[in-house]
Order: C-alpha cells, then sequence, then structure tokens
C-alpha cells in the first residue's frame, strides 16, 4: 500500500490565564498553535495519529509522510514554543497538545485518538497521557499556576513511541559535558574528565571512568538547579511574580557514548551525534540547552523539578503502547529504547526494532516505511485503525 499523501495546514486559537508572556507577539492571553494534517489522498479514517514535540517542527519528518502513505490519518501539533525553547514550559506544551486534539475531534469527527511521540516527543506522549488518565498538576515548578486537572485533557487511545528518548532532562543530564566546572567560565575544566582533551582520557573508557562521569555530570545539573531557584527567589521578592532571567549553558552535548561504540551499543557511527560532530556541537549555538530562562530550566531541563520524565510517567499510562527502536540511532540509545518499555506498566504493550535505521531515516526510505508498516498493523491488530 502506498497512497498519495496530501497536507492541511490550519490554526488553533485559545484562550488561557496567565501572568505573563513567554512566546513573542500576540495579545496576553491568547495562544495560538499551528497543526498540520498528513492524509492518505481519499482514505477516510476515524482514528487519527497525533505528534507533537516540545518545540514543534515534525510534520515534515519522513516517518509523518509514510504513515500517510500507508493510509493512516497524521495531526502533527506544533506547540506555541515552535522553534525556540528558550522559554518552554513542559506544562503549557501539553495544554498546546489538548487544544489540538479536543479542536481535531470536534472539526474533523476523530473518534479515536493515537498519541505518537517522535523522539523528544515520546516522552511529551507519556506526560500528556499521564496528566489525561491521572490529573494532578496545577503549577509548574516554578510555582506559576498551570491548571492540568482543569484542563480535562483528552487521553489519547493508544500510544506509538519512535525513536523516543526518556526525556529532555534525563537527556541533557546524560549529555552535559562533565568537565566544565564553573558556569561563568566554561573553559574551567577538570581535565580529567575533559572527552574532547586529546591528551585526556581516550575511549574504550572503563567503567570507574563512566561512573565518575556519570556522577559529575548529576552534579553539574543539580549546581544549575540550585543556582536557578535561588535566583528565580530572589528576582521574585525584588521585581514581582513575573520576574525572569536569561541565561546560556555552555558544553551541552558530550556523551560518552558518541565517542565510544561499547557504551550502550548499537549499529551507530562512532564520533557522530544526531546534530552533526559532538566536539563542534558542544559548544555551539544548536547544542541543547543553550539558552534558557529560569522558568524554562525547572520545567524542561533540572534532573530533580522537572515533571516531564517518560519512565515515571509512563508507570501511570494504561492505554495500549507499541515502542519501536532504532538500531543505528545516536539520539536516541538502545538503554531508552529499553527504559520507556519496561517503565510501561501494563502486559498491552510491544516493542521492535528496525534493523539499522538512524534516528531520522535519513535517507532510508524503506526503513522509514517498514517503521510505517509495524505502526499500521499494530493499530489494526488492536482494533485502532
Amino acid at each position: 500500500m502506498s497512497n498519495r499523501v496530501i497536507r492541511e495546514s490550519y490554526g488553533v486559537v485559545y484562550r488561557e490565564q496567565a501572568q505573563f508572556k513567554d512566546t513573542y507577539g500576540g495579545e496576553p492571553g491568547t495562544v495560538f498553535i499551528e497543526c498540520m494534517r498528513i492524509l492518505p489522498e481519499g482514505v477516510p479514517s476515524t482514528t487519527v495519529l497525533v505528534f507533537s514535540h516540545p518545540i514543534g517542527g515534525g510534520a515534515f519528518l519522513p516517518i509523518m509522510s509514510q504513515l500517510a502513505r500507508q493510509g493512516m490519518h497524521v495531526l502533527f501539533v506544533n506547540t506555541r514554543y515552535r522553534g525556540n525553547d528558550s522559554a518552554l514550559i513542559m506544562e503549557k506544551c501539553l495544554l498546546d497538545l489538548g487544544a489540538g486534539i479536543r479542536d481535531a475531534k470536534e472539526r474533523f469527527g476523530y473518534e479515536k485518538v493515537v498519541l505518537g511521540g517522535w523522539s523528544g516527543g515520546g516522552s511529551l506522549a507519556l506526560f500528556y497521557q499521564e496528566q489525561a488518565e491521572h490529573p494532578s498538576i496545577t503549577m509548574t515548578p516554578a510555582g506559576d499556576p498551570v491548571d492540568l486537572v482543569e484542563a480535562a485533557l483528552i487521553p489519547g487511545d493508544g500510544l506509538i513511541l519512535i525513536a523516543a528518548h526518556v526525556s529532555r532532562s534525563v537527556t541533557l543530564t546524560e549529555w552535559l559535558d562533565a568537565s566544565i566546572r564553573n558556569e561563568k567560565d566554561p573553559e574551567d575544566r577538570d581535565p580529567e574528565l575533559d572527552l574532547y582533551n586529546p591528551k585526556g582520557v581516550q575511549p574504550p573508557y572503563s567503567e570507574d571512568f563512566l561512573v565518575r562521569y556519570r556522577a559529575a555530570q548529576i552534579a553539574r545539573s543539580e549546581r544549575i538547579t540550585g543556582w536557578v531557584q535561588e535566583q528565580l527567589a530572589r528576582r521574585i521578592r525584588a521585581e514581582g511574580p513575573g520576574a525572569e532571567l536569561g541565561f546560556v549553558v555552555h558544553g551541552t552535548m558530550a556523551d560518552p557514548r558518541w565517542l565510544d561504540p561499547a557504551v550502550d551499543p548499537n549499529d551507530r557511527v562512532p564520533g557522530t551525534c544526531y546534530l552533526g560532530d559532538p566536539r563542534t556541537v558542544n559548544m555551539g549555538p544548536v547544542g541543547l540547552a543553550r539558552f534558557c530562562t529560569l522558568r524554562s530550566w525547572l520545567s524542561q531541563w533540572s534532573l530533580s523539578q522537572s515533571r516531564a520524565h517518560g519512565e515515571k510517567n509512563a508507570a501511570s499510562v494504561s492505554c495500549p503502547t507499541l515502542v519501536i527502536g532504532n538500531t543505528a540511532d545516536n539520539a536516541c540509545t538502545p538503554s531508552h529504547t529499553q527504559r520507556l518499555f519496561d517503565a510501561i506498566p501494563h502486559k498491552r504493550k510491544v516493542r521492535t526494532d528496525i534493523e539499522g535505521a538512524t534516528h531520522y531515516y535519513a535517507g532510508q526510505s524503506e526503513k522509514c516505511a517498514q517503521a510505517a508498516r509495524v505502526c499500521a498493523a499494530w493499530l489494526a491488530e488492536k482494533g485502532l485503525a
């Protein structure tokens, strides 16, 4: 089966009560999100696969078109933070995704919704489903109101996770450059932990080194969190509830896995990451979490404070779940796929791997089509097609 794909873009507008704006432009209290349906021409369906990602932009990923070619209706909901996660609040991403789902059911008459999660959209989907099934959050980690109980999010009837990682906070922590000792001076480094120092430790890495390195990454994350909490509290006392501060986090792409293929092994190419050469990206402008605000760090990146944590969120999910891993993925490695699968508490779950597939399926149309066929077969088996 290979259907012709058509695309429909549209917007969804809704109101929210907020103390301040965290995106540029527009009337305070008004949220606008961009949506795109990717459809098999002439094929009706009462089920829609809804994907989102914290910073959006995934509507043109190869997997979205392939799913539609296999006969599925796909909807990609961009959050309000499309293309810029500097001030992103994960709890508000759930509100945006929920607005997109509610609108799709009302606008197009879909009866069933299957949540799709690719890469960082996987933990977002799990966070959403947790709060849709068991709503509990009424404020952000910074203490700002965001009522997910009152929002009455519509739960998905199923979940499909593709090349998904555990969460933004966990992933960032596992990628932090553990050698940086001073956030104000990124050149102040511990040479014994500097992965990119040609005179320093070289792969393959010993287990003792990895344990020390991971502990230093967690310690660095917690130092940043402590500083953020102190800064936010002090500024709110001095300036009022909307006080904020932007800051830079240096050295966020230094995972030993990228240099040593024996660490969390799969078929990835050593010395690469999904953004290119990790040595360059580590200090470059596109590295994870490079530009932040105090509130966003707590909600999005803090290992101890962020509520968006795939493993923890998955423990409350009751719907059927399909987990797909790509064996040549250099972003979401096998341990993340397995951790998400293991965290799902029920037996209505399936895991499968696409051999040789990379994170984006770039230049791998057949492997991408294989993943889409797996999804189509699973949906049919579960009565969700």
